[in-house]
């Protein structure tokens, strides 16, 4: 997915920005054909409504960031990984990974890695456990678009993430986790409320939770990729709108375009939308015509040059953690 706002408007869920899901990423790890990278990327450095920057300190400590992995085809999750993050304290934040399996996939799992600095600035703190690693802090987003422009009629000019941050989750994994062949994967975020668990965004394919879920986004948020059937009314909705289809045809392209899942198959190269997402995938370039119905190709962007060939691969971050907004 690529979105970075998931409320009834441009806003964040909850109106709290370290809940907002922006992108998920799946690929081979390069060189290490036994290995897959993971990320999930979450709170966007700046907002649109209101337009400005967002508060500095990194994850929620009330939340739960979750990679969903179906093993088997039935778009329920079979592996979970979930992080979940300490209080922010005398300037500093620290991460627990767990991997929860099976029948017990909303349960707590198993502990990989206890207490992983959170990265605040361009320096990436890289902690290992379980035959895993695991990064998380702030990061350059790696996604290009220019959102303004989709909203003037897709007149496109510069990409506003080109000088933008984000908070990354980063996992390397081995894939005898992932298991044999092809996998779904998505990712969630949840807050407690009333000391329960509730899920306030998610997804895994670009730009569809923004542009087809209108009146029924935060419904389509809280669901799981399980019941998307059900959505496939309100996205042919918003395709008869923006891009004209004829009744039929909305209904069919919509049907393709849910469940909300990213398929990745560790054996084979990375391409969105065909086999997980790279970091440099034009994901937009494959979401405008269809959303448009083929009236609009391309935004004419392209990836940004700031990625690293390294663990955790993404750019360090654009704004120093002192200069970041205390709240």
């Amino acid at each position: 997915m690529s979105h970075h706002y998931s409320g009834p408007r441009l806003d964040f869920p909850h109106g709290d920005p370290r809940l907002d899901l922006t992108d998920v990423y799946a690929f081979p790890k390069p060189g290490d054909v036994g290995k897959s990278i993971l990320v999930m990327n979450v709170h966007p450095s700046f907002g649109l409504d209101p337009p400005k920057p967002t508060t500095a300190i990194p994850f929620a400590a009330d939340a739960s960031y979750e990679l969903r992995i179906d093993t088997n085809g039935d778009n329920v999750a079979d592996i979970t990984y979930r992080m979940v993050f300490s209080p922010f304290a005398s300037g500093a934040q620290t991460a627990c990974l767990h991997l929860i399996r099976g029948a017990q996939a909303d349960g707590d799992g198993d502990v990989l890695i206890e207490n992983a600095p959170v990265s605040l600035d361009r320096n990436a703190t890289v902690t290992e456990g379980g035959g895993h690693r695991c990064f998380a802090g702030w990061r350059s987003d790696p996604y290009f678009f220019d959102p303004l422009g989709a909203l003037n009629e897709f007149r496109f000019g510069k990409d506003f993430f080109a000088d933008k941050d984000v908070c990354s989750i980063v996992l390397e994994v081995p894939n005898s986790v992932l298991g044999p062949g092809k996998v779904g994967l998505w990712a969630r975020t949840l807050t407690l409320a009333n000391g329960r668990w509730v899920q306030v965004d998610r997804g895994a394919r670009a730009s569809q939770s923004v542009f087809l879920t209108g009146d029924d986004r935060e419904h389509y948020l809280a669901v799981e990729p399980a019941n998307d059937a059900d959505f496939i009314a309100t996205f042919a909705h918003s395709l008869e709108h923006t891009g004209g289809y004829p009744h039929e045809d909305a209904q069919r392209v919509a049907g393709d375009l849910l469940p909300d899942i990213q398929t990745f198959d560790p054996t084979q190269a990375a391409c969105y939308p065909h086999n997980g997402r790279t970091l440099t995938d034009d994901v937009m370039d494959v979401f405008l015509p269809i959303l448009t119905n083929n009236k609009v190709m391309t935004d004419g962007l392209g990836p940004h040059d700031d990625l690293l060939a390294d663990f955790p691969y993404l750019g360090p971050p654009h704004v120093a953690f002192s200069a970041r907004p205390a709240s």
